[in-house]
């Protein structure tokens, strides 16, 4: 399960006209907006990646909103893994449970998910803040990655394992940003 002391989100490649060619995009990104608002009132650390923003363009405008004052890890290999300043950036954090949303399922997920098992992270997989060009690729990714390993849930799943009380000031602030998903 997951706990918040030991819980890290990371947001892979929700970039540039891409992320609107997506399977379910605004759904996908409705998803994406209500974690990343949830997370940081959590505080839960958020790593960003990109895959090649000089090609494909920077972090959707309405993420990058939420996010603040971020600083996202370009990456060129499909596996964040393979980017230096990703480990860097995990192992500042002091935390071993990966979250893991973002596009596309099937290639640069996938992946990251792999080489975050390989390094020896537990990893949760948000079955609805990720996807594909196509449903099929999704549902192809999904599959290997819970083949590898990880764990799949659901943004409202998630939440609710870091939360775990209903009494505390900002788990109420966090329930009334899942009630608007709904």
């Amino acid at each position: 399960m997951l706990k918040r002391s030991d819980a890290f989100f990371v947001l892979v490649d929700v970039q540039g006209k891409l992320a609107y060619q997506i399977h379910e995009s605004l759904s996908l990104i409705r998803h994406l907006k209500a974690l990343i608002q949830s997370l940081q009132k959590l505080d839960i650390p958020i790593i960003v990646l990109e895959q090649y923003p000089k090609g494909l363009g920077p972090t959707i405008a309405e993420l990058a909103r939420e996010l603040n004052d971020y600083t996202p890890i370009e990456k060129i290999t499909f596996n964040g893994c393979f980017t230096p300043a990703f480990i860097d950036e995990i192992a500042k954090t002091g935390r071993n449970q990966a979250i893991v949303a973002g596009i596309e399922a099937h290639v640069c997920v996938y992946q990251t998910v792999c080489g975050l098992l390989e390094n020896g992270y537990s990893v949760d997989v948000i079955t609805d803040g990720i996807s594909s060009r196509t449903a099929a690729n999704k549902l192809i990714g999904i599959e290997r990655m819970k083949d590898a390993g990880a764990k799949m849930s659901s943004t409202e799943m998630a939440l609710f394992e870091l939360m775990v009380r209903a009494d505390e000031p900002m788990n109420k602030d966090v329930i009334q940003i899942i009630k608007k998903l709904l």
